[in-house]
């Protein structure tokens, strides 16, 4: 019971961090904005997004993709 009230405060948590960086991005003016995100769809990763974060994103996911299917493979065989 614990773990789903902490589970639930955490969502909560995030969705007021994403309103108040909504808040505060909008009321700057002229900033430019860049993002960018991984989706790890089993070993596949799908990077998108801009700038010098989606190189480095991009990097990791194949990184994370490669230890996925070593450890895959490691598993098998054992």
């Amino acid at each position: 019971m614990l773990l789903i009230g902490l589970g639930m405060g955490m969502i909560v948590l995030g969705f007021l961090l994403v309103l108040v960086g909504i808040l505060l991005g909008a009321s700057g003016e002229g900033s430019d904005v860049e993002g960018g995100g991984v989706i790890m769809i089993g070993p596949i990763p799908i990077v998108f997004g801009s700038g010098r974060g989606a190189t480095l994103a991009m990097i990791l996911a194949v990184l994370l993709m490669v230890l996925w299917i070593a450890a895959f493979l490691l598993a098998r065989r054992g």
